[in-house]
């Protein structure tokens, strides 16, 4: 539970009203259940009022106030990759491989009490409003609906300060990136448009369907290249699914007449001087506001991206 979505204080008071009634009975979670604060601002209140203690003597583990596995920063053991299994969470993004890397994890999404309440019950088909719980003494009980103040009685708490302010004059300010870095690489200008028609251009895909930015740039793994557009570039739509084959990350060299990853022809067609452009479908681009999807497509020599419509933000990127 938890992430920007579903965070706020009465969703936290919510899921531990659930999680105080389990531990009467001497109940804690069935299976591995995180939680991930919305702010500094909530993390910092919940665990001022007992909150964050209540979950995790349910058996959760509070996270940072981050994106966490909504976002893929989930460094999964419970289940090897590539195994049929189930989720669920109160995130606002279910798509394959989203959460865990693993496209055969299916992710559900519910409200912060349900989630919690089949977290208790370690399964995807407990009805808290029909089914019981076994508590640690033999005998079963009923969760009550859950409650929760809407705003805490004592205010919020804002937490730790970690603004650090810019000098007042940074004109001499030198910004020393080590040129071995992996992680962050000095971002220089794109050419601008010569103004001409784009002749000669390949496609280098067709992109079927829905095309998010997660599509386009995924997240997980790869954040840690965020501050490096080279090699961050290497993630260029390996989630799009190729309408000429329909697989992912893979299309076709013109140059050689091979098959290749999609970031690696996006090279081999930069490296030669060929343009190319992406083809897509509607509102191409939807979800999380992440310019380096963006960034990607022309640092790799893209030219254009012809779609029927681009969502709202990814047009503006």
């Amino acid at each position: 539970i938890g992430s920007c979505i579903n965070s706020s204080y009465e969703d936290m008071a919510r899921s531990v009203s659930l999680c105080k009634q389990a531990a009467a009975h001497g109940v804690k979670a069935d299976i591995p259940f995180t939680i991930t604060p919305g702010s500094e601002q909530i993390r910092a209140t919940i665990a001022r009022d007992g909150m964050s203690d209540a979950l995790e003597e349910a058996g959760g583990t509070v996270l940072a106030n981050a994106c966490g596995p909504c976002i893929g920063q989930w460094v999964r053991t419970d289940v090897p990759k590539g195994t049929p299994n189930s989720i669920i969470s109160s995130y606002n993004r279910n798509f394959a491989a989203r959460n865990d890397g693993n496209p055969k994890t299916h992710a559900f999404v519910a409200s912060p009490e349900i989630v919690t309440a089949m977290t208790l019950a370690g399964r995807v088909t407990f009805n808290p409003e029909k089914d019981a719980l076994m508590g640690a003494d033999g005998k079963e009980f009923m969760l009550e609906p859950p409650t929760g103040d809407e705003l805490p009685t004592k205010g919020f708490d804002p937490g730790m300060d970690t603004f650090q302010a810019p000098p007042a004059d940074g004109s001499d300010v030198e910004v020393s990136i080590d040129p071995k870095s992996q992680r962050l690489q000095r971002l220089g200008g794109f050419a601008a448009w010569d103004g001409g028609d784009i002749e000669g251009a390949k496609v280098l895909i067709k992109a079927k369907g829905k095309c998010t930015t997660d599509h386009i740039s995924m997240a997980g793994p790869w954040l840690k290249y965020r501050g490096h557009l080279d090699n961050i570039s290497n993630n260029l739509l390996i989630g799009a699914t190729n309408a000429e084959n329909g697989k992912t990350n893979s299309v076709h060299n013109a140059l050689d007449d091979t098959e290749g990853a999609v970031p690696d022809v996006a090279r081999a067609y930069k490296a030669a001087g060929v343009p190319w452009v992406v083809v897509g479908d509607e509102n191409y681009g939807e979800g999380s506001s992440r310019e380096h999807a963006a960034l990607e497509p022309r640092h790799l020599g893209g030219s254009a991206v012809l779609v029927k419509s681009f969502a709202r933000i990814h047009e503006t990127n």
